[in-house]
Order: C-alpha cells, then sequence, then structure tokens
C-alpha cells in the first residue's frame, strides 16, 4: 500500500468510523476519537481484506470494499462499546 493509499485509508476512515457508529443500535459509550480510530483501522484492514479477495481495485465505487469497511467498524465499535460498558 503507498502513502496516498494510507492517507485515504486514513480519511476514509473517519467516515466509515461514523458510519458503523451508526449502524450499531443503542447509544453507545465511546467518544468521537475512539469511533474514528476504530474507522481508521476498519478502512486499513478492510482494504487489505478486499485486496485479499481481489475486490479493491474496481471499476467505479468500490461497494464490497466499503461494506467490508463499514462491517468491520461497526464490530469495533460494538466491540469496544461492550467492553465499556462491562467495565462500569
Amino acid at each position: 500500500m503507498e502513502i496516498s493509499g494510507i492517507i485515504s485509508a486514513i480519511v476514509i476512515g473517519i467516515v466509515i468510523g461514523v458510519l458503523g457508529r451508526l449502524v450499531v443500535p443503542g447509544r453507545q459509550h465511546i467518544g468521537i476519537l475512539w469511533t474514528i480510530l476504530i474507522g481508521i483501522v476498519a478502512a486499513l484492514v478492510g482494504a487489505a481484506i478486499a485486496g485479499a479477495f481481489g475486490v479493491a481495485d474496481t471499476k467505479g465505487v468500490d461497494w464490497i470494499e466499503w461494506l467490508i469497511q463499514i462491517a468491520l467498524a461497526a464490530v469495533g465499535v460494538a466491540a469496544l462499546d461492550r467492553a465499556k460498558t462491562v467495565q462500569r
């Protein structure tokens, strides 16, 4: 992955994190910074997974890659929220 890919993954990761948070039902007890970090990680991991399956570079919008990234972000937000709730 090139530097431009990493920078775009970070920018897209912010959006992915917010979308992942919206997918999870109910109120989350984590801050926006955690949401953004989860989104960045989900964007990077999702891009790697999409690349491994050969769906990262398609003509037009990479819908499958976006869905993978959003799903990973939703799982990450839910897992961190659950961990924070258990600690309380």
